[in-house]
């Protein structure tokens, strides 16, 4: 298990748009490019196996700037192709603040960053004591049945708070500017509250004035 006092200084990140990793969830990937190969391979030799996700913020001029959060996830499971692409699961671990990004030689991008702040996402799996799960499914129920997917709706049902909004955060086709703000809300009451909205913004077609919280 890694510890606060563990966690390094600087991190290869991956900045891939609309993928989001939460603290104690898990995002499987697809690792195919020749830098981001590198880069898994560099990761599995430090002792963390770390990597950083964190979501492009391309602003005017530049499509190379990144989002000040994102989340590192330890490469916990992998296993390579036999064209030699690997498919890697990173569990999240914390989130952390860029403070600058470091130039040098390896072929993908890392950052310096800044752990302080987020002590609870290497705590207890978190409650949401507000959270009216009744009045949530149903809302749920008609997101899916509105966009023609499927679910394991007893699985759903029987998730705790933490796994079950983490988890949906994650999956949904959200834009990735929502996505960030699913990362950066402070705790998970905040983030349901959030997921809430963006379930109703996009249900009513973005013209909605009341939100379920």
């Amino acid at each position: 298990m890694i510890k606060f006092a563990d966690l390094p200084e600087t991190l290869p990140v991956f900045p891939l748009p609309g993928a989001l990793l939460l603290p104690r969830s898990r995002l499987p990937l697809h690792i195919f490019e020749p830098r981001y190969l590198q880069m898994l391979e560099d990761s599995l030799k430090t002792p963390g196996r770390l990597i950083g996700m964190v979501q492009p913020n391309p602003g005017p001029g530049s499509d190379t700037r990144l989002h000040s959060i994102g989340c590192a996830g330890r490469v916990t499971q992998f296993s390579e192709t036999e064209d030699g692409r690997y498919l890697i699961t990173l569990t999240g671990i914390s989130r952390f603040r860029v403070r600058d990004e470091i130039e040098g030689f390896t072929p993908y991008r890392r950052c310096s960053v800044d752990w302080a702040g987020f002590d609870r996402d290497m705590g207890k799996c978190e409650d949401d004591r507000g959270f009216d799960r009744d009045r949530f499914m149903a809302l749920l129920g008609r997101y899916f049945s509105a966009r023609d997917l499927s679910a394991d709706w007893e699985t759903l049902k029987e998730a705790d708070d933490e796994l079950l909004v983490n988890s949906l955060s994650m999956l949904l086709d959200f834009e990735p500017e929502d996505k960030q703000a699913l990362l950066e809300a402070p705790c998970l009451s905040t983030r349901r509250e959030t997921l809430v909205t963006l379930i109703e913004f996009a249900l009513r077609g973005g013209t909605g004035e009341e939100t379920l919280q």
